[in-house]
């Protein structure tokens, strides 16, 4: 059987990183203590009572994550078990209630298979995106968690979260605005976190650069992340350092290469505080982190008034950032072997 026949007919190497409704989602209610069985639905809408504390009081969480097709046709999660603790790690911080880890992967699992048509064939440089997420979607008021839930999966085919990513650089400004305080929800995966990001998005991209990047609250000194992604950096005496920030999401693909430089390329490797203007001229290499930007190489940071550059004109990225992404996304699309039980095949 020609698995290409199988699919969708649409340019999946020209996809961006944008909504294409897709054929099925999961759905499945929260209610009197307890969750509903659940079940696929074709409809993209979610109907809410006006009062829902999702839309007043932003009591919602969500997850993203990626299924991948191999050359011999498998399709591949990575490391759903995280996103599942994640989820619920904003849902006990929201009180909202927990979804079941067998409820979840399970739910995804529904979703892809429904979706098989949609997953971009091995090869294409795309993916099928698939979004978890929970809402408060009960009749409400006053300032007080919902007493109804919905915990929707929807999936869609999607290219490179900034264009050529894996392949060119992007760029970064630092941002005057604040992400996050290190006792707020910085580190979960809140939609609040991100409305409260857009402002920060559009002056960064006014200045030129793809992305905000967020120093920490306190003393607008250390790095914490980019709006959409988890910060990366080889310095130049030969080690791979992440910033640590009770303020930044816990990325899973950050906490992999982190895994992967230790162990593949033995590279000394540090979670720690990282002074951005006293240490820039230290940084070998940089990059951006996540699910859906995968890892984008950082060619340059605007901050004081002024463009720093990590790679020099005509530079596509750097040896370490390079080895790391090849490892990574080998993994994933089963090109290499899984030494560490990463993977997570969808039966088809």
């Amino acid at each position: 059987m020609d698995a290409l026949a199988d699919k969708k007919a649409l340019n999946w190497s020209e996809l961006g990183f944008q909504y294409h409704k897709t054929d099925y989602r999961f759905s499945a209610v929260y209610e009197n203590g307890a969750w509903g069985a659940g079940e696929l639905v074709s409809s993209d809408l979610i109907s809410v009572h006006e009062g829902a504390p999702s839309l007043h009081y932003a009591q919602q969480c969500f997850e993203g994550m990626k299924a991948q097709t191999t050359a011999d046709g498998r399709v591949l999660l990575f490391r759903p078990d995280l996103n599942s603790e994640r989820m619920n790690l904003a849902a006990v911080r929201t009180l909202m209630p927990e979804v079941p880890q067998a409820m979840f992967i399970d739910a995804v699992e529904q979703v892809v298979r429904a979706n098989y048509a949609w997953i971009p064939p091995y090869g294409s440089g795309a993916s099928l995106y698939i979004r978890p997420m929970l809402i408060g979607v009960g009749e409400n008021l006053g300032l007080r968690p919902a007493k109804k839930f919905e915990f929707r999966v929807f999936a869609s085919p999607v290219g490179p979260y900034f264009k050529g990513s894996g392949l060119s650089v992007i760029s970064l400004a630092v941002s005057a605005l604040d992400r996050a305080a290190p006792s707020g929800t910085g580190s979960f995966k809140v939609g609040a976190n991100y409305a409260g990001g857009l402002l920060a998005t559009r002056l960064a991209q006014q200045l030129g650069a793809n992305e905000a990047l967020y120093l920490d609250a306190r003393e607008h000194r250390y790095i914490d992340e980019a709006g959409s992604a988890n910060i990366i950096i080889a310095m130049k005496d030969g080690s791979l350092v992440t910033p640590r920030s009770n303020a930044i999401l816990p990325s899973i693909t950050r906490r992999s290469l982190m895994v992967l430089a230790k162990d593949q390329l033995k590279m000394p490797t540090a979670e720690r505080p990282i002074d951005l203007r006293a240490e820039f001229d230290q940084f070998d290499e940089a990059a951006a982190c996540g699910t859906a930007a995968v890892l984008s190489f950082v060619g340059k940071i605007w901050f004081d008034d002024a463009w720093h550059v990590i790679y020099k004109d005509g530079q596509s990225s750097g040896p370490v950032m390079q080895q790391l992404y090849d490892l990574l996304t080998g993994i994933q699309v089963g090109r290499l072997p899984d030494p560490y039980g990463w993977t997570h095949a969808v039966k088809i």
